[in-house]
């Protein structure tokens, strides 16, 4: 017991200067954002621009093409890191995410469904979105329950579910293939193209989402511990793993309504947070939030300008930097497993 609360247990001061350091950074990759592109501007001129009072090429490029989407790619950087962290305290398991246990696809499939089958109700996309991942969640628990919850088949549940809804997207997009130009985008995860408007409705759904996940520190936290603990503790852990379940899969929906299909960042994000702070949801959850905001808008600004006149996709840049990853993952957990036995 000692051993555990040790583990969990964090340095204030050094996980405040790890928030500060991670703020400095968010505001130094900012400005690097809205300084680079297919036109790069000096930091003078972007000064003068956005404090003048005349209308320029300069200040309608910042603040209508790449202001919106510096903010967009920091709030769904926070959402998913959030998620990611919220569903691997539910499941007891490092490698649970969004993306690889299917939340983020059933978000997915249902979003891609209205947008082209029903494309009237776009409006309603994130509604759809949530509808869709709490639905894959419940299929997740569903198909993982045996006595209880184990997080192999958690992940092996996961990839049945995202193989499954997989072949449905594919089946749709042979049968409506001549409207596949706005869904390719959103299945590849991209910020292109997104406007003030989606930043509104980002805002207000990824501030309730945030505000919620931060409510569900102790929850996380218990969890944990193991069902015997906590339900010794007096946590009814049913009902916490529902509601922790249920903020993770809003935070994914919100996120995919808008940016589309961008995975592993819930997946890699609060492990390097663990390595940082600790696994205290107290000093984690905070963490993950702000490196998740700054990784995805490294992403972002990579995938828009390391290829001169061509935009690679946040959702590509974050797979094939996030994969090499999540298998590093494996083999250290395998190799750890070895070493235990």
């Amino acid at each position: 017991m000692n051993r555990t609360s040790q583990k969990r247990g964090f340095n204030a001061l050094k996980v405040g200067s790890i928030w500060l350091f991670l703020l400095l950074l968010m505001a130094a990759l900012s400005l690097v954002a809205v300084s680079v592109g297919s036109a790069g501007y000096s930091l003078g001129e972007i000064l003068r621009a956005v404090f003048s009072g005349e209308e320029s090429t300069i200040k309608v490029i910042i603040f209508n093409l790449r202001l919106p989407r510096l903010l967009l790619a920091l709030l769904i950087g926070a959402s998913l890191s959030a998620s990611g962290a919220l569903l691997q305290s539910v499941m007891r398991n490092p490698l649970a995410d969004p993306g690889t246990i299917g939340v983020s696809a059933g978000a997915g499939t249902a979003a891609t469904t209205i947008l082209l089958l029903f494309p009237h109700l776009t409006n309603s996309v994130p509604i759809f979105a949530f509808g869709g991942a709490a639905l894959a969640c419940a299929l997740i628990y569903m198909l993982a329950w045996k006595g209880g919850v184990d997080p192999v088949r958690i992940i092996l549940s996961g990839v049945a579910i995202n193989s499954v809804l997989s072949a449905y997207n594919s089946l749709l997009q042979l049968l409506n293939s001549d409207s596949l130009e706005g869904v390719l985008a959103f299945m590849n995860g991209s910020l292109s193209g997104r406007s003030w408007q989606q930043v509104k409705v980002l805002a207000v759904y990824a501030g309730i989402g945030l505000v919620l996940s931060f409510a569900c520190i102790k929850s996380a936290n218990t969890l944990q511990l193991g069902d015997e603990m906590a339900k010794s503790l007096g946590v009814k852990v049913s009902l916490s793993r529902v509601c922790l379940s249920a903020v993770s899969a809003f935070l994914a929906a919100a996120t995919v309504s808008v940016a589309g299909m961008i995975g592993f960042v819930g997946l890699v994000v609060p492990h390097i947070s663990r390595i940082l702070v600790g696994s205290d949801y107290k000093a984690m959850l905070p963490t993950s939030v702000l490196l998740g905001a700054d990784i995805l808008l490294v992403a972002d600004t990579v995938g828009r300008t390391i290829v001169p006149g061509m935009e690679i996709p946040v959702g590509i840049v974050m797979a094939v930097t996030g994969g090499p990853f999540f298998l590093y993952m494996l083999r250290k957990k395998g190799s750890v497993r070895g070493n235990q036995s």
